[in-house]
C-alpha cells in the first residue's frame, strides 16, 4: 500500500506523477493519467497566474463532479490559491452571497448543470448587492468568470479553452516559482456552512490538514493503486472533495467523478468499471438495493464502502455485504470544520460498525463533556469536543465566531452530543444545534427562518426537521404570519418564495400556520415541542 507523505499539493501531484501511466481520472469529460494530472493542472495554474491570480486569493468553482473541477481546483491550490466550492444547488443568491464574503477573484463554473445558467443567476444576484465592481457589478473583488463548457454571460468572461490559452504566456520558471512557494500552512480551502445563524461562515482547512483528512481516510480504508473509487459525494462537500478526491490522489487510486446520481448509470459503472470503493449517505445504497433489476448487474468488484452523514435504517449495513456484497462497510463521524475525526476499524463486525462511528483518527483527539465542561464518563452522553492536526485553521475573516467554538485550550466544540464506549468509539445521540441533515446535506433552519422573515405576510417562523424514509430527514416550516394582511399567503406561496431563496434540499416539505407558538418564560420558541407533536403525528 503506496500513500503519499506529501503536505502540499503541489508536492503531492509530483510525487504521485511518479505512477506515470496509472489512471488518476475517468471521467465524461475526459481521462488522465497520473504524469498527465499533473502536466494538466500545471497548465491550468499558469492560466491562473496569467489573469492575476496570486498566492493567498481566493478561486471558487462552482460545478458538479468533473474532471475540469478537479482540474480548476488543483490548478489554483498549486500556487497558493484558496478554493472556495459551491454548492450546485445553490440559488444565485446563496453563490453571490458565499463570492462577496470571501472576495473571491475567479469563478469558474459549469452553465447548464441541472438546467440552470450559473452565469446568469450569479450576475443578476450580484446586481442586487449594489456596489461596483471592475467586471461583475455587485461584487467588486470578482475579476473574472470561466466557463468550463461554453462562453457564460457577462463582460469579463472566458471560456475554457480561451482561459488555458492564455496561460501559455507564462514561463516554466514563473510557474516554478509559484509552485515552490506553495507551504503546509498556507490555507488551501474555504468551505462555507451556514451554521446556527444563517449567516455563511467560511471553514478554513491549510494543505496540512486537508491532505492529513485524506491520509487519515485512506489509511482507515486500505485505499491502494488498486482501487477504482466512484466519487458520487458532491467535490463541492467535504465528503466528495476530501475523503473522495484528494483521498484518491494520496492512495493513487483512481477516481470516477459522478456527476449525478442515477442508479442505472452507477449499476452500470461498477459493472463495466470494476468500481471497489463506493461511499455515500445512506440513500444512495437503499436504492441500489431495491433497484428491481439488481441481479442483472455484476457487482462482484465492490469492497469498502461507507455509509454516512445521516442516520441509517437498521438493517442496511448487513445488505450492503449480503445483498450488494461489499466486503467491508464502515461510518465515519465529522463535520466541515473536521471532516473524518472518526473512523471505523478495520475487523469491526458489522453491528458494532452500524451502531458507532469508530475510534478517533490518527492526530484527533475526543473528550464528551456536560453542561459545566466536565468530562463524562464511558457511555454516557455528552457534547463531543475535538482537538488535534485536522481541526479547521478557524472561520474566514470571522475571529469572534471562531472563538465562540475553540476554546482557549484549543478544543472545537462541535455542538454534537455523543458517548464513547470502553472501546474509544463515538456514538453520536443528538444535536445540540439545530441542524439537520436532507440526504447528506447539512441544512441549518436559521437560514431558512431569516428567509422566511423576509417575506412580507410572516411574523415569525420555527423550522424543525421530520423523518423522510428516503432522503431521513425533511424540513417542517411553522409560520405565523402579521394579522393585517389583506390576502394571506398560501403554503405553495412560501414554498415558491423560498425555491427562489434557497438550495431545493433547505426548502421545507411543509409550511404549517399557526397562530403562535409554543414558548418558555423569556418568549423562546421551544422547538423541541413542535418535535414532540411531529412524533406524536
Amino acid at each position: 500500500m503506496r500513500h503519499s507523505t506529501a503536505d502540499t499539493i503541489p508536492r503531492l501531484l509530483a510525487d504521485q506523477a511518479t505512477l506515470g501511466d496509472h489512471p488518476a481520472v475517468v471521467a465524461r469529460d475526459g481521462s488522465l493519467s497520473y504524469r498527465e494530472l499533473e502536466q494538466s493542472v500545471h497548465a491550468v495554474a499558469k492560466a491562473y497566474l496569467a489573469q492575476g491570480v496570486r498566492h493567498g486569493d481566493r478561486v471558487a468553482v462552482w460545478a458538479p463532479n468533473r474532471l475540469r473541477f478537479i482540474l480548476a481546483m488543483l490548478g489554483a491550490q498549486a500556487i497558493g490559491a484558496a478554493v472556495v466550492p459551491l454548492n450546485t444547488r445553490f440559488t444565485g443568491h446563496e453563490a453571490a452571497t458565499i463570492l462577496d464574503r470571501s472576495g473571491t477573484s475567479v469563478l469558474v463554473l459549469v452553465d447548464g448543470f441541472l438546467g440552470k445558467s450559473y452565469s446568469q443567476m450569479v450576475l443578476d444576484a450580484a446586481a442586487q448587492l449594489g456596489s461596483e465592481g471592475p467586471s461583475v457589478p455587485g461584487l467588486p473583488e470578482l475579476r473574472l468568470v470561466v466557463g468550463m463548457d461554453a462562453e457564460p454571460a457577462g463582460k469579463a468572461v472566458y471560456d475554457w479553452s480561451t482561459f488555458l490559452s492564455s496561460g501559455e504566456s507564462i514561463s516554466d520558471d514563473v510557474l516554478a516559482t509559484a509552485l515552490e512557494a506553495v507551504t503546509p500552512d498556507d490555507v488551501m480551502d474555504i468551505l462555507y456552512t451556514s451554521g446556527t445563524t444563517g449567516l455563511p461562515k467560511g471553514v478554513m482547512s491549510s494543505h496540512r490538514q486537508s491532505i492529513g483528512v485524506a491520509q487519515a481516510w485512506a489509511l482507515g480504508a486500505d485505499l491502494s493503486t488498486d482501487d477504482r473509487y466512484a466519487v458520487v459525494n458532491p467535490f463541492f462537500h467535504g465528503f466528495g472533495y476530501k475523503a473522495g478526491m484528494i483521498t484518491s490522489l494520496v492512495a493513487g487510486a483512481t477516481i470516477y467523478p459522478v456527476e449525478t446520481f442515477d442508479p442505472d448509470q452507477v449499476l452500470e459503472l461498477i459493472q463495466s468499471e470494476r468500481i471497489s470503493v463506493l461511499p455515500g449517505v445512506p440513500t444512495i445504497f437503499t436504492t441500489l438495493i431495491d433497484h428491481p433489476r439488481l441481479k442483472e448487474y455484476d457487482l462482484s468488484s465492490l469492497r469498502f464502502a461507507i455509509a454516512g452523514a445521516t442516520a441509517a435504517p437498521a438493517t442496511l449495513f448487513r445488505d450492503m455485504v449480503h445483498i450488494l456484497g461489499f466486503q467491508r462497510v464502515a461510518q465515519a463521524y465529522g463535520l466541515t470544520e473536521c471532516i473524518v475525526a472518526t473512523m471505523s476499524r478495520p475487523g469491526e463486525s458489522l453491528e458494532h460498525a452500524q451502531q458507532t462511528t469508530g475510534p478517533a483518527v490518527s492526530g484527533i483527539e475526543i473528550r464528551t463533556v456536560d453542561e459545566e465542561g466536565h468530562d463524562v464518563g464511558i457511555d454516557v452522553d455528552g457534547e463531543i469536543l475535538l482537538r488535534g492536526d485536522n481541526v479547521m485553521l478557524g472561520y474566514f475573516e470571522d475571529d469572534e465566531a471562531t472563538r465562540a467554538v475553540i476554546d482557549a485550550d484549543g478544543w472545537f466544540h462541535t455542538g454534537d452530543v455523543g458517548r464513547i464506549d470502553e472501546h474509544g468509539c463515538v456514538k453520536i445521540t443528538d444535536r445540540l444545534k439545530d441542524m439537520f441533515i436532507v440526504g447528506g446535506f447539512n441544512v441549518y433552519p436559521a437560514e431558512i427562518e431569516n428567509v422566511l422573515r423576509q417575506h412580507p405576510a410572516v411574523n415569525e417562523s420555527a423550522v424543525i426537521d421530520v423523518q423522510d424514509a428516503r432522503l431521513g430527514a425533511v424540513g417542517r416550516a411553522y409560520v405565523a404570519l402579521l394579522h393585517d394582511i389583506e390576502q394571506p399567503p398560501t403554503e405553495h406561496d412560501l414554498e415558491a418564495f423560498c425555491r427562489e431563496r434557497l438550495a431545493n434540499f433547505k426548502v421545507p416539505r411543509e409550511f404549517i400556520f399557526v397562530e403562535d407558538f409554543p414558548r418558555n418564560a423569556t418568549g423562546k420558541i421551544l422547538k423541541a415541542e413542535l418535535r414532540a407533536r411531529a412524533n406524536d403525528e
